[in-house]
């Protein structure tokens, strides 16, 4: 399968890029899965969006963070401007749009963001919120893969297997689709080299990878499944930290066995070395999870 999407939808003088409108439907979702598990608690809805708000900000500093910090902190230490900024300076001043997320800064943003939301708002243990949570955060990362799917990055590593894509965008960027081409129009240049015969030259040296984004993006299905049904057909909720600690079992289990078809994107993993970053990360989370699993109980004052 050759795979070379438009950069978004096409709307006038603006674009609706595919990565952003996954988000947005991610945090919709969220905040409907959100709102059914607040109703059936009984749980004032307007301390549902403070959640939604201070959780939606979370997320998106604590995955920019995370990547700056975990991946690239070599690059953003002599460019700071560019952390929280959607601007390249070097070697040219270039709009980028906000390049960089991982969900491992954002997982750690939540947490802590979570802590004082349970003691400052909804007065609940923070266990008790994490249990609730975590059911739309493994629905959102449904949608988060599927962006990074449309957006040719988070590939896979080369393969043979009838599974493999060739992810056009990915092999050649912007620019060099441009030069290679001359076609300014750089959709106009991509499709170019995917359906021109006179191109055929470099659409063949674009090779098969792992879908690595779908596998994530599939599993992630299965845990949000797991998840709901922990929560509205099981007592799990009853003992809190349980269903957190399956989350974070499974999200990252499925994070760190993907990891081993994903090209490798530095950071801490060119200094540890056996594992990826990504991998390296998610043995914590992996860990905590097994504790809260094997370490919850009901609340002391929990009527049997």
């Amino acid at each position: 399968m050759i795979w070379n999407p438009s950069e978004g939808l096409h709307l006038g003088f603006i674009t609706l890029r595919i990565y952003s409108l996954m988000f947005v439907i991610a945090f919709a979702l969220g905040y409907y899965i959100t709102k059914k598990i607040f109703i059936k608690e009984n749980e004032d809805l307007e301390k549902l969006d403070t959640l939604f708000i201070w959780t939606v900000l979370a997320t998106l500093l604590g995955a920019r963070l995370g990547h700056v910090f975990f991946y690239q902190w070599e690059y953003f230490r002599n460019n700071p401007l560019e952390i929280l900024l959607p601007f390249r300076f070097q070697p040219h001043f270039e709009f980028t749009g906000f390049q960089g997320l991982a969900s491992h800064g954002a997982a750690i943003a939540i947490i802590v963001t979570i802590y004082f939301y349970s003691k400052n708002v909804i007065k609940r243990p923070m266990l008790w919120v994490l249990d609730r949570v975590v059911i739309p955060v493994a629905c959102g990362a449904i949608f988060v893969r599927i962006g990074n799917f449309f957006n040719s990055e988070i590939v896979g590593t080369v393969t043979q297997s009838k599974f493999g894509i060739r992810f056009v965008r990915d092999f050649y960027n912007t620019q060099d689709a441009v030069a290679k081409t001359q076609i300014q129009d750089p959709d106009s240049a991509y499709n170019a080299i995917v359906h021109e015969p006179r191109f055929a030259n470099l659409l063949a040296q674009v090779p098969a990878k792992h879908p690595a984004q779908l596998y994530e993006s599939i599993s992630y299905i299965a845990v949000f499944f797991i998840l709901y049904f922990l929560y509205w057909k099981t007592n799990a909720k009853e003992k809190h930290g349980l269903i957190f600690g399956v989350f974070l079992i499974l999200l990252w289990t499925v994070r760190f066995v993907v990891e081993f078809v994903k090209e490798r994107q530095g950071g801490i993993e060119d200094s540890l070395g056996l594992f990826t970053t990504g991998q390296w990360l998610s043995i914590p989370f992996i860990l905590i999870g097994l504790y809260f699993l094997f370490m919850a109980e009901k609340p002391l004052n929990q009527e049997n």
